[in-house]
């Protein structure tokens, strides 16, 4: 069978969009739709968690039923599990094409998730997340993806060339680059030459990375932007008017713990349209 979307529901504003955004991407893919909600253990022992619990699996049930109706909509199921949300997702996502979650907006990621243990979700997730904002609308505008020429992208290119084949779409590919750190002490004339020797290089290792899906999506139409400047503030800006945004989502470990890299960091606080977020090396 093929893998579902999975959507995480908890009735809040940012999961009612989450599962109208989840809806969509599973019938352009064609698959089955879960929508997904976790009780802990430890609520379901609460006083009055018994009334509280039917009334939430009741809710889950409407709104499964509101995501069958629209014409061409595949097989939705429903569940309430019985666990930690984090894990509950990150099981999820074992079996998922993709893990849809809401996003509350210029803050900490909400959507069924609060707090810390939606970081742990983007961290420990093996497949792709995508996040989406309770006033996220369905632009017009390219799928945008930030490259980074310093490390493996294909998992991100093969969702961004997919994501906007499925759209017909056409597709802007955006890499941000700058001088070395110590230019900034180099003589005008040769900083000038300089930078003109680093566009080079990056605009060939851009080509040569992005050559290749080109041959295999000739229906997708590509715009190519090499940027320079700061990579997290060039993106966000970028990101104005896109309809999907696509970052690598690779997790740095350090002595505090696993931490996302500073350009998903930056997408998922502070861009408005839906984020995905794709695991790479």
């Amino acid at each position: 069978m093929t893998e579902p979307v999975v959507v995480g529901y908890d009735g809040s504003p940012e999961s009612l969009a989450a599962t109208e955004w989840a809806a969509r991407e599973a019938r352009r893919r064609g698959c089955p739709l879960d929508v997904l909600q976790a009780w802990p253990r430890a609520s379901q022992e609460a006083a009055g968690s018994e009334q509280t619990y039917r009334h939430a699996m009741d809710r889950l049930a409407v709104r499964a039923d509101e995501l069958r109706a629209p014409a061409g909509a595949g097989p939705v199921t429903s569940a309430i599990v019985p666990t930690d949300p984090a894990e509950a997702l990150e099981a999820a996502g074992e079996s998922a094409a993709l893990l849809v979650l809401g996003s509350r907006g210029l803050g900490a990621v909400r959507g069924f998730l609060v707090g810390s243990v939606s970081q742990e979700v983007l961290r420990r997730a093996s497949c792709p997340v995508v996040l989406v904002r309770a006033e996220a609308v369905e632009a017009e505008g390219p799928v945008l993806v930030g490259l980074d020429l310093t490390h493996p992208m294909d998992d991100v290119l093969a969702f961004a060339f997919d994501a906007a084949a499925r759209r017909r779409a056409p597709l802007r590919v955006v890499h941000v680059w700058s001088p070395p750190v110590a230019s900034e002490y180099m003589a005008l004339q040769a900083v000038g030459g300089l930078k003109g020797e680093l566009s080079a290089v990056e605009r060939t290792r851009f080509a040569e990375q992005l050559d290749p899906w080109r041959e295999r999506h000739p229906e997708v139409s590509v715009t190519a932007d090499l940027i320079q400047g700061s990579r997290s503030a060039a993106l966000v800006d970028a990101a104005a008017g896109a309809r999907l945004l696509v970052v690598g989502r690779r997790v740095r470990r350090t002595l505090l713990g696993a931490h996302l890299g500073p350009v998903a960091h930056a997408a998922i606080h502070h861009v408005r349209c839906p984020v995905a977020l794709v695991r790479h090396a």
